[in-house]
Order: structure tokens, then C-alpha cells, then sequence
């Protein structure tokens, strides 16, 4: 089938496919008339390629993972290995976010929202940068 099939079967678009082929995620065969074409393989791997970046592994976590998946020899610790430490930047994130939150809602809970000028939001967001030393 066509790139187009393919995009629509998997649910990645067509410029992402072609992403994932230039940077050699993914390899697809050629017709006679160049167009690429892809196979039942080709379309589980993209549909393993879509679920593992909408669990937002990295795209070199993906290669990792891809690599493993393809090896029949693998150790399931080495899967885990990437996996936990995807885990590992995700509760990072977590955590920024989450004290991001808090800044916020101090923020939000001392601005009075009325008609007057003054906004401690915006006097927090102008104030000068704490350098740490």
C-alpha cells in the first residue's frame, strides 16, 4: 500500500512516516516507479512507533525499543531499563509542573481581577530574575 493508506490505517500522518524513514526508524521498499510502499510490517512497526510516542518516548528511546523488540534474544530487563527511565523523566516533569501549579495559584489567589490597573501577576512576571549563585 501507499504512504497515504498506510498514514490513514495507522493514524500517523504521511510527513511523520517519511520522518521516521529519513532518519532511518523505518525502512520501506520502492515500486518500479519509485513511490514507496509499505507491507503488514512495515505497518506494525509504525503502529508501534505511534503508540510509543504517544507515551512520549524520545525518538531515540523508540530506536532503542524497536531494536529490542526486533531481537528475539533480548533480556526484558534491558525493555524495563528504557521504560523506567521514560518514567523517571516523566515524574521529573510531574514535579516542575506541579510547582509550576503552585506559583501560579498563589499568583491567581492575590490578583483581585477588577477594574484596577494593578495585577500582581504581571508585577511577578516583570520583577528581576533570582540568579542563583
Amino acid at each position: 500500500m501507499n504512504i497515504s493508506e498506510a498514514s490513514e490505517l495507522v493514524g500517523i500522518p504521511p510527513k511523520t512516516i517519511r520522518y521516521y524513514e529519513d532518519i532511518g526508524l523505518i525502512s520501506s521498499h520502492r515500486s518500479e516507479n519509485g513511490y514507496r510502499v509499505y507491507d503488514a510490517r512495515d505497518l506494525h512497526m509504525l503502529n508501534f512507533l505511534g503508540r510509543a510516542r504517544s507515551l512520549g518516548f524520545t525518538i531515540e528511546s523508540c530506536r532503542s525499543l524497536l531494536a529490542l523488540y526486533q531481537d528475539p534474544g533480548r533480556a526484558s530487563a534491558e525493555v524495563k531499563k528504557v521504560a523506567q527511565q521514560h518514567m523517571d523523566e516523566i515524574d521529573c516533569k510531574i514535579e516542575e509542573l506541579q510547582a509550576m501549579r503552585a506559583v501560579l495559584t498563589t499568583l491567581v489567589e492575590s490578583c483581585r481581577g477588577d477594574e484596577r490597573p494593578d495585577c500582581p501577576i504581571l508585577n511577578a512576571l516583570s520583577a528581576p530574575l533570582k540568579l542563583h549563585q
